[in-house]
């Protein structure tokens, strides 16, 4: 049984797969290419169930972290010499 919602897409996946191959095999028979995408599913379907019995790993869980950025104002005088690149650049004019 799938216990995250990625493994349960992936089995719905290999199962939607495993018809379409079905379809494909009616369509030409058991050609080589039709019996390598049986094999395909078969082994793809043995990787996604060994998931099932395994815990996420800890990496897993990384995107819930929360990063606390400092929204406090920035010194004016640090962009002070700065150019804006994107706009060319801020040039005084002599007129």
């Amino acid at each position: 049984m799938a216990v995250t919602t990625e493994l349960a897409v992936l089995h719905r996946a290999v199962a939607e797969l495993r018809n379409v191959i079905g379809s494909v095999r009616e369509c030409y028979g058991d050609i080589p290419a039709v019996k390598r995408l049986i094999g395909d599913v078969e082994r793809i379907d043995l990787d996604a169930s060994e998931l099932d019995s395994l815990s996420p790993s800890p990496a897993h869980h990384r995107h819930e972290e929360i990063m606390v950025i400092d929204d406090t104002p920035v010194d004016p005088s640090l962009w002070a010499d700065a150019d804006d690149e994107g706009l060319g650049g801020f040039h005084a004019s002599s007129a």
